[in-house]
């Protein structure tokens, strides 16, 4: 292959990977707010600047840390993520089996002065009230703590699982002070969920999946706009849009060493790209070590942003790629069944396995689906589900391939 304009040859972009770690994170040894130039320790002094979370009248760090690790073996690591601003924490009940959130908590037992300092979220799987009731006095007792800032319904599908009850509930936990805002995050159907959260009037926060691939379509701006107007907070998961380093792809090599040469990896580019929307209040990134805590805070704090050249490329290279990428549409393509199919969730569990590199995480979530109800799905036919994908993802392919590599 031929060098690109920059002089960035499959050799380059290979020594490269091997040195500064690209598709993985920049050295620890770059310093926070300098992402070229020179390699200094950090001080400590530099912290992640952080933006207003919608109407609520607090302000969150633009870098969140995700809790799907193992927290109660990373207790030094949620003490560094306060020292460098990282203090929005995000976990659920579901996490590591309860284990996430007895992390946080153990944390909280032992510096309880530190628990004022976090904006803390967690989730609910339930959705009705009394589910969603024993499941908050669980995740109390758990974090050790008498109130979280956030609590959503977890993995919200569509915007009628929320109703009159579940406001009367979140208004109770509110008066109760059990709960500062309300919310969900969403996976599926996010344009849709958004723009139903705006007539609703009562949600106060949304996580939802949004990266280069998915903020420039029309649906996403206006969905983003109409929390935006609504006083909704927002905070993006999913920011790496999948996928892994290819180096058979002439768009992509040419992306990462423009990008390297900028003193950032494709990892922190996609993460400079989000940010690059100052209506996105926050990223929610897992990082279960310092190191990569270190790379996504040096991003956060460098001021750079990216070049017009840079943002096209990223742009291209998901057009390029959208056949790989399952953006989140299931409306659309599980409308092919009478029953309910969830083709998405098992996407979810492929990026974790393939593109996150999280194959427990992946078995654990797929386990969640019945037995009987995995062995009939992969029997059957995909082909006018296929046929209405907008990304012409070859499903029944995946499906089959989810359920031999994560049964």
């Amino acid at each position: 292959m031929k060098s690109d304009k920059q002089g960035f040859s499959r050799r380059d972009f290979l020594k490269s990977t091997s040195i500064a770690g690209i598709g993985t994170m920049l050295s620890p040894s770059v310093s926070f707010g300098k992402m070229s130039g020179e390699s200094t320790q950090n001080t400590g002094k530099d912290t992640v600047p952080k933006r207003p979370f919608g109407k609520t009248g607090d302000n969150v760090p633009i870098l969140g840390l995700g809790g799907m690790f193992d927290i109660p073996s990373n207790q030094l690591l949620l003490k560094q993520a306060i020292k460098w601003g990282v203090t929005y924490w995000d976990t659920a009940d579901c996490y590591e089996g309860g284990k996430s959130e007895q992390g946080i908590g153990m944390f909280f037992e032992k510096y309880p002065e530190e628990r004022k300092k976090i904006f803390l979220v967690t989730k609910s799987d339930d959705r009705d009230p009394d589910g969603m009731t024993r499941l908050l006095n669980q995740s109390l007792d758990r974090l050790k703590t008498s109130y979280v800032d956030l609590y959503f319904i977890h993995s919200l599908k569509r915007i009628n699982e929320l109703d009159d009850e579940t406001k009367k509930w979140a208004e109770k936990a509110k008066a109760d002070k059990k709960i500062r805002f309300f919310g969900f995050s969403t996976h599926s159907n996010m344009e849709e969920n958004m723009m139903g959260a705006a007539r609703l009037g009562w949600i106060d926060g949304i996580m939802m999946s949004y990266n280069f691939r998915l903020m420039h379509t029309d649906d996403m701006k206006r969905a983003v706009d109409a929390c935006i107007k609504t006083g909704i907070g927002l905070t993006a998961m999913k920011t790496q849009g999948g996928g892994q380093v290819n180096t058979s792809s002439e768009t992509e090599l040419e992306m990462a060493g423009r990008f390297l040469k900028n003193g950032y990896t494709d990892k922190q580019a996609k993460l400079k790209a989000v940010w690059e929307n100052p209506d996105i209040a926050s990223i929610c990134s897992q990082m279960p070590s310092i190191t990569i805590l270190m790379s996504n805070i040096s991003a956060a704090t460098d001021k750079t942003g990216l070049s017009s050249v840079e943002k096209d490329l990223l742009n291209k290279y998901a057009k390029e790629t959208a056949c790989a990428y399952c953006a989140g549409c299931t409306r659309i393509c599980e409308s092919a069944f009478s029953g309910d199919v969830p083709i998405g969730n098992i996407m979810r569990c492929l990026m974790y396995s393939r593109n996150y590199k999280e194959p427990v995480m992946a078995k654990e979530l797929f386990a969640t689906i019945p037995f009987l109800e995995r062995k009939k799905i992969i029997k059957l036919d995909f082909s006018i589900a296929e046929k209405k994908c907008p990304q012409k993802l070859k499903i029944g392919k995946l499906i089959k391939e989810a359920c031999h590599e994560l049964s």
